[in-house]
């Protein structure tokens, strides 16, 4: 059917079953964990890299897909009948995904509308916007309403962390604005704002159980949150912190999710965030 489709890349830790219900295509970022290569989704599972992460010494790396695989997902959305193509990506500031689309969007210009956006965010932040935006498309919605309404959402994502260790995000090189945080990374639990689209501190807590309880303050701090995810890299009290917040958010309006690969090699195992947007 001709219309509107999504193509989004694979940091948005949407399941498979999400994206081939509103048939959102994924392209995958590559994981890598010394002279090993991993397709993100594809030979590599979200438990598996926690595995593989617990058993390497060294930090895994990560390499944004080719423009070449966005070229080949684009053209694979006009032979399914799309007459334009929205593509929203991972944070520009956090990864080169975005120019690689971008190259691939000009490769195809006259022959296929394709708008390529930045969703300024990760993991849930950005899969939230991929979804509604795929809803927008499937009820019908114009490429220009469904790129409008991604800026809005935009707008509106706050993604908010807190981490178990600073240690990956500093051998990666993605600490930006938390930099200040390493001096006292061993006496505190490092919360991380990433709602601009880069990794900014947000707050120093002593505990574990004060840095959900901050978690929790961020995501209700604004008004009840609409399309709340709390996402995880196999932290054991991730179901402590959707008790924090119950009292206000209804446990099925709440999405629980793993972190994949992409934001877990940058964040570690342990981390928690909340990913939602404030009312309008």
């Amino acid at each position: 059917m001709a219309g509107v489709r999504i193509v989004t890349d694979s940091s948005c830790d949407l399941s498979a079953e999400e994206a081939a219900a509103l048939d959102i295509e994924i392209v995958p970022l590559t994981i890598r964990f010394g002279a090993d290569e991993y397709t993100d989704g594809q030979d590599l599972s979200v438990e598996r890299f926690y595995e593989l992460m617990a058993a390497s010494d060294a930090l895994p790396e990560t390499a944004a897909p080719s423009p070449g695989s966005f070229e080949a997902a684009f053209r694979r959305q006009a032979d399914a009948g799309a007459d334009a193509v929205v593509c929203i990506n991972i944070s520009a500031e956090l990864s080169a995904t975005m120019q690689s689309a971008q190259n691939a969007a000009r490769a195809l210009e006259g022959e296929l509308d394709v708008r390529v956006i930045d969703s300024r965010s990760i993991t849930m932040g950005l899969g939230t916007q991929v979804l509604l935006a795929a809803r927008a498309a499937a009820d019908g919605s114009s490429v220009d309403e469904v790129t409008e309404l991604v800026g809005s959402l935009r707008r509106r994502t706050r993604v908010m962390g807190v981490l178990d260790t600073l240690e990956n995000l500093k051998k990666g090189g993605r600490i930006g604005g938390a930099q200040a945080l390493l001096g006292s990374m061993l006496s505190i639990k490092p919360c991380i704002d990433i709602s601009s689209g880069k990794v900014e501190e947000a707050s120093k807590q002593r505990t574990r159980k004060k840095s959900l309880q901050w978690l929790r303050d961020q995501a209700l701090g604004q008004g009840r949150p609409e399309h709340l995810s709390i996402v995880h890299a196999q932290a054991g009290d991730v179901d402590d912190m959707v008790a924090l917040l119950t009292p206000t958010v209804p446990r099925d309006e709440i999405r629980v999710g793993l972190i994949g690969p992409v934001i877990g090699t940058h964040t570690g195992r342990g981390t928690v965030g909340a990913c939602f947007l404030v009312p309008e």
